[in-house]
């Protein structure tokens, strides 16, 4: 039923006006994710015996930083688009967020915080991810609400209608598209959990949930490359989010050998 409602309904951006206020779908569907995102985070910390205001601080800093980092990201892989736009770099609430930015910018700004709190960065980052995973599936959403993060065209059930405003140059002929946006949201809620059962464990290595999420995603969002449809740099044959995400899994694989190697120093 959800996928014959997906494949005929052409959603508008706008949820509603207030007078002269509009009110964008993508907006509301941001601050839903990020609302569970930092519930999510407030009762693992519980868990983990973490003062809950040290999440809700971290989490201040992780999103404002990871909106920059996202904004800017995105802004620098569609510059030929935004340096005859200026005015569109701003508005955020109509789409335009890099996930790879939003993790460099929230890293940055995460790290800060730590180092003048004096934090374990692991700890609070470990019990953060989940959320944020979750955030991430919650926040594709609003990518359908805009007809974006979609990808090459598809007889398929699931194909998803695509305006033809929206669809890219020499793709403008084809009705349904793969939904891009729905992959991810998928995969990144099944990410979610996971990082969630094993934050839950006290004595569940946070380096570890670290390293699971930089290569779970980073190998998602490498494998959704190939079938979406607008046009990024291309580097050895590989796109600029590609290019991330294998960096996102060699920092996840190296953060696992560094602790697989320090607990059997501790053994020995």
């Amino acid at each position: 039923m959800i996928m014959n409602f997906l494949h005929t309904y052409i959603p508008d951006p706008v949820a509603f006006t207030i007078g002269n206020l509009t009110i964008h779908w993508y907006g509301l569907i941001m601050a839903l994710s990020v609302i569970v995102a930092l519930l999510l985070s407030l009762h693992i910390a519980k868990r983990r015996e973490i003062p809950k205001e040290d999440i809700i601080d971290a989490s201040f800093w992780l999103i404002i930083g990871g909106l920059i980092g996202a904004r800017l990201y995105e802004v620098g892989l569609e510059w030929d688009y935004y340096s005859t736009h200026l005015e569109m770099i701003p508005q955020l609430w109509k789409g335009g967020l890099a996930i790879h930015g939003a993790i460099i910018g929230g890293l940055i700004a995460l790290g800060i915080f730590v180092r003048r709190k004096q934090y374990n960065i692991w700890n609070i980052t470990a019990v953060i991810l989940p959320g944020f995973a979750l955030a991430q599936s919650i926040g594709r959403w609003g990518n359908w609400f805009n007809q974006e993060l979609f990808g090459t065209p598809t007889l398929r059930p699931w194909g998803i209608p695509i305006d033809l405003l929206h669809r890219p140059f020499k793709y403008e002929v084809f009705t349904y598209f793969h939904p891009v946006f729905l992959y991810e949201s998928l995969g990144l809620l099944v990410i979610a959990a996971l990082l969630y059962f094993m934050a839950r464990k006290k004595d569940f290595p946070c380096a570890i949930i670290v390293a699971a999420y930089l290569i779970m995603a980073g190998a998602l969002r490498f494998r959704l490359e190939y079938i979406k449809s607008d046009i990024t740099p291309i580097i050895l044959g590989l796109r600029w989010p590609q290019i991330a995400s294998l960096l996102m899994i060699l920092a996840g694989v190296v953060i696992c050998l560094k602790v697989s190697a320090a607990i059997k120093k501790a053994k020995s």
